[in-house]
């Protein structure tokens, strides 16, 4: 394939859809600048491309310490090599019941999946708009469309992400940044493997990151997959609460 950019950087690449994204862009030709916490793992993914005709190059950071990735971004700019795609990606999950609910697992999750985001999200676009161009995914999930069973906290900060994507999207229009949203279903990962329930269209990470190049590759904002899956869901979005909440009480009666 040839593909349009020559840096990624990717957030979470060292498990699930994070890692098979950034080896398949390895495979590819990309330079892939892969972020975890865990160097071990990234060391394990650079390993495991060592014969791509692209690079994994480990670049451990944790995405809560805004310095951390501030630093970042000073090196590549020193280094000439910004990049020119960033896939954030990373991202936690926990189920939390009704009587689990707290503001420290509400506040832990967030500082993840939310504040991490913006934290990559802010230097990427100044970058990037100083530039004027430049391709940014951000990686939410179908659990933001609306409230299900156990994902008040998670759903939540999913959801705040698909707003926050569709109002920059409006704001950089003919900015010559092109940003996506990523909203996958099930896909096979330590997260999902802690699900105690039964996940329909589960996908394995490099068929999803195999969708998610694809989607990279065109003009569409949301990037979702299996639509035969995550179409359902959208449909969901459209019934009013009565007959939202009947049905998903059902739905989990039945379960």
């Amino acid at each position: 394939m040839n593909l349009p950019w020559k840096y990624c950087w990717i957030t979470g690449a060292g498990r699930g859809i994070g890692r098979a994204l950034a080896q398949r862009l390895a495979e590819e030709g990309i330079t892939v600048y892969a972020s975890a916490r865990t160097q071990s793992e990234l060391e394990s993914l650079q390993q495991d491309c060592a014969h791509c005709s692209g690079a994994i190059i480990p670049q451990p950071v944790d995405i809560t310490q805004q310095e951390q990735i501030n630093a970042l971004w000073e090196h590549w700019r020193e280094q000439l090599a910004l990049p020119d795609l960033v896939v954030l990606n990373a991202g936690t999950h926990k189920p939390v019941s009704a009587e689990a609910f707290s503001a420290e697992a509400c506040a832990k999750l967030w500082q993840v999946n939310l504040q991490g985001t913006v934290n990559c999200l802010e230097p990427a676009l100044q970058q990037m708009l100083s530039n004027g161009a430049g391709q940014i995914a951000v990686m939410a999930s179908v659990a933001g469309y609306r409230g299900l069973p156990t994902a008040s906290i998670y759903g939540a900060s999913k959801a705040a992400l698909i707003n926050l994507c569709e109002a920059l999207r409006l704001d950089l229009a003919d900015s010559g940044i092109k940003l996506q949203l990523i909203n996958p279903g099930f896909v096979r990962t330590p997260l999902t493997d802690l699900n105690s329930f039964e996940m329909p269209c589960l996908l394995e990470p490099d068929v999803a990151a195999g969708r998610i190049l694809k989607g990279l590759l065109s003009s569409q904002f949301e990037i979702t997959f299996p639509k035969r899956f995550t179409y359902v869901l959208k449909c969901l979005r459209l019934l009013p609460y009565r007959l939202y909440f009947a049905l998903i009480g059902r739905m989990i009666v039945t379960d």
